[in-house]
């Protein structure tokens, strides 16, 4: 699933001669979610592996992490309509925008291309009402999707990076669950595509790199764009050449900063874990837990500088036990990197006294 952005031109679909029928903004607006996904027409096959005209692919420097799962994500913008761009949070789509977020497994990650299987695809679309959330499921054949409000529950097996076989119960969000993670101030809203996470560099099609919001600047969606060099950039959480702190910081504002944040579901734990977050106490650092419950663990502050293994945080993203993990939505598995990872940037911290105490 991991494929190279393709240059916008083509995917607008120039050059053409008997393009399929268009995206169905008609279907896309409707107040009720369609019944398969096949209704939107974001795709010309049936396999949703060729996206239609307007319907762009887009990666982000730091994904969230969802038990492993390989994903392809595209956008779509209605014609004559850009986005807006924002330095804070997340752009502005015009109504109308879809974006739309495949989850697949390989039957070895080792070889992500390769006996690839749907899983299921989210669509979080814009309308005139605000953002509303659908998850379609896969049928065995991968031919087509269909709508599941109540979420599902799917066996997935498939052998991880080192070799090692996992059976997992999947776990389909229902509409509620959706609410929960993409909640801000009360309202649906993406999680992923800021500018800071989309500012990123990206193979062409023929060879060579573009930056992705540059490009989508020259191709005329995206609209009030600073120059590059002013955009803010988030660190790729896996890239071993850049610092830790940066990449920890980056993995905790995309799997973590979304819920946790003064406006998101979690405000009332006082954690803040965005990437503009500064204040040491609101990040963790020598704070006293006040929502954790039993997942404290019987532990004394969020983030124990030099010590991981005194810190909740670190506990937390460590267990795989429901009402003591964190994130408690979207995963079933431990995600080992990015708990080392996290246990590193802990263990760097220089001493801070523990506020409150």
């Amino acid at each position: 699933m991991r494929r190279s952005l393709v240059l916008l031109a083509a995917l607008f679909g120039l050059g053409a001669a008997s393009p399929p029928p268009a995206v169905d903004l008609g279907v896309v607006l409707q107040e009720a979610p369609a019944p398969r996904l096949s209704d939107y027409r974001l795709f010309v096959d049936a396999g949703a592996d060729r996206p239609n005209g307007r319907v762009v692919p887009y990666t982000l420097a730091t994904p969230l992490f969802t038990d492993h799962a390989e994903k392809s994500r595209l956008l779509f913008t209605p014609p004559g309509r850009k986005i807006g761009y924002t330095e804070a949070g997340v752009l502005d789509f015009p109504v109308g925008a879809v974006l739309v977020k495949t989850f697949a497994y390989p039957a070895d990650l080792r070889r992500p291309d390769r006996e690839v299987r749907k899983v299921e695809t989210r669509l979080l679309i814009h309308k005139p009402s605000g953002w509303t959330a659908q998850t379609y499921v896969w049928n065995a054949e991968g031919t087509e999707a269909m709508l599941k409000r109540a979420g599902a529950r799917l066996p997935v097996r498939f052998t991880d990076l080192k070799g090692v076989q996992v059976d997992l119960d999947y776990a389909v969000p229902n509409q509620n669950q959706c609410k929960t993670c993409h909640q801000l101030e009360g309202a649906v809203t993406p999680i992923g595509p800021k500018a800071r996470n989309l500012n990123r560099e990206v193979a062409r099609t023929g060879g060579g790199q573009a930056n992705q919001l540059e490009s989508w600047h020259q191709a005329g969606l995206l609209a009030g764009a600073p120059p590059p060099a002013a955009r803010p950039r988030l660190a790729a959480w896996d890239d071993a050449s850049q610092p830790v702190e940066a990449r920890a910081r980056a993995y905790l504002d995309v799997n973590c900063g979304h819920c946790h944040n003064p406006s998101g579901s979690a405000s009332n734990s006082g954690l803040s874990l965005t990437a503009e977050e500064t204040r040491p106490a609101a990040l963790g650092i020598g704070k006293p837990p006040v929502a954790a419950g039993r997942g404290a663990g019987d532990l004394l502050v969020g983030v124990d500088p030099g010590h991981p293994d005194r810190s909740i945080l670190a506990y937390r993203m460590a267990s795989a036990e429901p009402g003591v993990m964190m994130p408690e939505l979207g995963r079933t598995l431990r995600h080992e990197e990015g708990l080392d990872l996290v246990r590193a940037w802990i263990r760097a911290l220089p001493p801070q006294p523990r506020a409150g105490l």
